[in-house]
């Protein structure tokens, strides 16, 4: 069983569009998916059900291992994809990690998954905490989508030298660009830096669309509500360097 996650420091940056879609390329690609919707938002469970709330069970039952994780699971949202739904209690999970030292770590939860699991997909919420440190143990890659702005190359920055000085793995980030606009000057400028800007980033860049932003409306992944669009193809560039990568 390989884990990939989607993590971002700051949210809108396109972080659960993209572990929805990869998760949808990997089933349909034939591996044994399983998402999960870690932010208490519940974007991906949107994403996932129709543009409707997701139906999610309370976290602390799995944190103290009295429920196993299968529990949590809906099976077969699509074939060979698995998914948990996020629910409200998601959005103390951080602080359970920290204060709760009976609370299983992440790599405990997922262990069961791994005889009838190929591939586990986190979205991750934003921010930095406890379980970002965890996250960060437990995926093999960790994706951080990024708008081509001085801004978010700020956070950047700022989450890089976090992992370095805690040693949390940085040759494991995949730094790569969405909701790029190329009639933007700077989004042109650094999206040719790429490169430089970056040790070890992902060549896929997601564009701006609208075809995006009605994955929430249809709750649909674009390889089904837009396969031909411009964003779809670039998923599936970074859906074929994913598999590269973890040679699955």
């Amino acid at each position: 069983m390989r884990t990939i996650a989607f993590y971002s420091p700051k949210g809108g940056v396109g972080k659960t569009a993209s572990a929805v879609n990869i998760a949808y390329l990997a089933s349909l690609s034939g591996y044994s998916t399983l998402l999960w919707d870690m932010d208490s938002q519940g974007s991906a469970s949107f994403y996932l059900s129709g543009g409707k709330p997701g139906e999610g069970k309370k976290i602390s039952t799995l944190l103290e291992g009295r429920v196993p994780i299968a529990d949590f699971i809906e099976e077969d949202i699509y074939p060979n994809l698995d998914f948990i739904p996020a629910h409200k209690s998601f959005r103390n999970l951080d602080i359970r990690l920290e204060e709760d030292e009976r609370s299983l770590p992440l790599k405990e939860m997922l262990s069961p998954l791994s005889e009838d699991t190929s591939l586990v997909v986190l979205d991750c919420p934003p921010g930095q905490s406890r379980l970002t440190e965890q996250v960060l143990k437990v995926a093999d890659l960790v994706y951080v989508p990024l708008v081509p702005t001085w801004l978010s190359l700020n956070s950047w920055r700022q989450f890089h030298e976090l992992v370095c000085n805690k040693k949390l793995g940085e040759k494991k980030l995949r730094p790569f660009f969405t909701l790029v606009d190329r009639r933007k000057k700077l989004h042109r400028e650094l999206i040719e830096q790429n490169s430089e800007l970056f040790d070890r980033p992902s060549r896929a860049m997601i564009p701006y669309s609208s075809a995006v932003e009605r994955m929430g409306e249809e709750g649909l992944p674009l390889e089904l509500l837009s396969p031909k669009s411009q964003p779809a193809i670039a998923y599936r560039r970074l859906w074929s360097e994913i598999q590269s990568e973890l040679r699955i």
